[in-house]
């Protein structure tokens, strides 16, 4: 059947003062910024590897229905991430331990050569997870593979994940608005640091796909790396891909609960530098 739908299941204490046995002063928090360039270098042989995780059919126990339409999205993110520049592969239909399995890969990988990690994952969701074929995974499990502390070669190096999927059940049904207009020397850096994490819906709600055409957020999203890819900072972007969903989409269902409703994606960065896909 044509027509939108969602991807989600059917039915110790610190011491501030001063050292009583030293006598040192409490340490300072505030330090001196360094001089540091702010933009990511492509000063690598490749811009790097591009990995899909395109999840459309799903074990009958899980009580997922399939996602039509997932096979336009991860075509689309194929093509766009290539003319990029990106080595992309596709994974279909993977359970929980293939997805852990191809990332776990991935992360112990060589990518010393490469300046950057996209990994597009369209699949069913909720809350914090991500659903396998067979089941959940939480995406820190996930994402976390590429810490800092655990994927060498990627330290430094903006790490970026497109996640379609539901992330709760809330509907949103809009609202009317008025029509207006680095140094040399070695430096210490979070595990955490320069993740970009683009969901395609905030914390709750639901993620609309269309069946024929792909979900809202994938088609937007190469839409514009399409459009801007090789011209405009990924922040600039993806606030073009926000406001793409908000504006151009509205989803059209024959149950009345599901129709005319709104999406926004949700940005996570903590990213570093400013990246560009183009020297």
């Amino acid at each position: 059947m044509n027509g939108d739908c969602v991807d989600a299941r059917r039915e110790g204490s610190t011491n501030s003062g001063t050292d009583g046995a030293s006598g040192l002063q409490p340490m300072q928090v505030d330090a001196k910024p360094q001089s540091h360039a702010f933009r990511y270098s492509l000063n690598y042989p490749k811009i790097g590897h591009c990995i899909i995780i395109n999840n459309k059919n799903f074990d009958r126990t899980t009580g997922m229905n399939q996602r039509n339409g997932t096979d336009v999205d991860a075509g689309n993110v194929m093509n766009v991430f290539k003319k990029l520049g990106y080595v992309v592969k596709v994974y279909n239909d993977q359970t929980v331990m293939q997805i852990k399995q191809v990332l776990t890969a991935v992360a112990h990988d060589d990518h010393s050569r490469c300046a950057s990690l996209v990994c597009v994952m369209p699949s069913h969701g909720d809350d914090g997870v991500f659903f396998g074929t067979d089941g959940a995974v939480e995406l820190k499990a996930l994402t976390s593979l590429f810490r800092g502390d655990r994927c060498q070669s990627l330290v430094g190096k903006p790490k970026l994940f497109f996640i379609q999927a539901c992330r709760g059940t809330e509907l949103d049904p809009g609202v009317e608005a008025d029509a207006g207009s680095s140094s040399d020397g070695s430096v210490r850096i979070p595990v955490e640091a320069d993740f970009l994490y683009a969901y395609s819906t905030v914390p709750g709600y639901y993620s609309w796909r269309n069946t024929m055409t792909g979900s809202w957020f994938i088609q937007s999203l190469c839409d514009m790396m399409a459009k801007y890819g090789k011209e405009l900072e990924l922040m600039q972007i993806m606030t073009r891909v926000n406001h793409k969903v908000a504006l151009d989409f509205v989803s059209t269902s024959n149950m009345p609960d599901f129709d005319s409703k709104k999406q926004i994606p949700c940005i996570v960065s903590m990213l570093t530098k400013e990246m560009y896909f183009s020297a």
